[in-house]
């Protein structure tokens, strides 16, 4: 694939990319998990007010470029950034684009400013991956709403100023900005293995006003499928900059280890390896390229290439990491060395949107579908 970044495109890489270099090393990343908020509110301000970064939400310009959001987010997956940066300037304003009422465009310009962090519940106890939500019941009640059911495993809910919910009334499906502290809702919060936070949410007639809902029963579902394979596009761009960590540290502590008196980087079958390590990484940035610049496409055609690219890039995760833990030895297992903490975060991505034999699935049936259909 003949690809290459803008002049303005490689600006920004080298922007985020410097910043991240010297205000957030592994460290400092470090302590932000293990701290009793699990982000950082000043690097939060700092992607907005420094970098900029929160403007790509904002309601009065044009939509992020997805190449754009792309280099940043594979910057902050070489960092292994735990703020929502995904959840709230992919996935969250992208539904908010789509629904453009008079709520979704406040919270988009409180996402610009600094002052939003958002979460989209649409995963359900006992369900696989699909965006139809089926336990999780929106009543009208009165001129409002009332919601009842429950989310599980939403990333970032603990984090989150509004939760985008996803929920089924008898028109279809339905999605809802919900403030947090409603009454009748609950949320069990609990960190994730590769330190991020998520919550499991109930919601006990949880009230809604009228304007809480954001998108319709004819916009709902169309809308969650065009985000969801942005926002697989936009966690596979973070693979590739979680799995390149890896391969570079791979290398560097074989250079530095010593067997029968050399480095076991002179290993050919070592070697062999580590070739095949970045082969993977490169097949996985290919498909992520392929399902970035397909976003605009038909939407068999970008359900397609999101798929392919989640199945390309599980397979790297899995192969990059458990090797490189391999060739670390020992420590790669223990949370001295960085490789571990990385490895982590790899496993979660496999699995986050559906693991790679859902969009096997799903790329099969989207594959029939076409077959079938009558030619023009």
């Amino acid at each position: 694939m003949d690809f290459a970044f803008s002049p303005e495109q490689e600006q920004l890489r080298d922007s985020v990319a410097a910043y991240l270099r010297d205000r957030y090393p592994f460290e400092t990343r470090r302590a932000i998990a293990l701290s009793d908020r699990g982000w950082s509110e000043p690097v939060w301000r700092d992607f907005a007010d420094r970098l900029g970064l929160l403007s790509l939400a904002d309601p009065d310009a044009p939509p992020p470029d997805p190449v754009d959001l792309m280099v940043v987010v594979e910057q902050f997956g070489a960092a292994l950034v735990i703020e929502p940066f995904l959840e709230t300037v992919v996935t969250g304003a992208s539904l908010l684009r789509a629904s453009g009422t008079d709520t979704a465009r406040t919270l988009l310009r409180g996402i610009a400013a600094g002052d939003e962090r958002l979460a989209l519940a649409w995963g359900e106890p006992g369900t696989r991956h699909g965006w139809a939500a089926a336990r999780t019941v929106a009543t009208r009640d009165g001129a409002g709403w009332r919601l009842d059911g429950v989310k599980s495993v939403v990333i970032g809910a603990p984090w989150a100023t509004t939760l985008l919910v996803a929920a089924r009334a008898p028109e279809g499906v339905l999605v809802f900005a919900v403030d947090p502290a409603a009454p009748g809702l609950t949320a069990h919060p609990y960190p994730t293995i590769d330190g991020r936070r998520a919550a499991d949410l109930r919601f006990d007639h949880v009230p809604l006003d009228p304007s809480a809902l954001l998108l319709d029963a004819d916009r709902a579902l169309p809308a969650l499928e065009a985000v969801g394979d942005a926002s697989v596009a936009a966690l596979c761009a973070e693979a590739v900059g979680v799995t390149g960590r890896m391969l570079d540290d791979t290398i560097a502590y074989t250079r530095e280890r010593r067997q029968f008196g050399q480095p076991i980087s002179q290993f050919q079958a070592l070697q062999h390896r580590m070739v095949d390590m970045y082969m993977k990484r490169e097949m996985a940035a290919s498909a992520v390229y392929l399902a970035t610049l397909s976003l605009g496409a038909p939407a068999r055609e970008r359900a397609r290439a999101a798929s392919v690219a989640k199945v390309t890039v599980g397979e790297a995760c899995r192969f990059i990491g458990q090797h490189a833990i391999q060739l670390h030895g020992g420590m790669g297992m223990t949370d001295a060395l960085a490789v571990g903490h990385y490895f982590k975060r790899a496993t979660v991505i496999e699995g986050e949107f559906g693991s790679p034999d859902d969009h096997l699935a799903r790329f099969a049936a989207l594959t029939e579908t076409s077959r079938k259909m009558p030619a023009a």
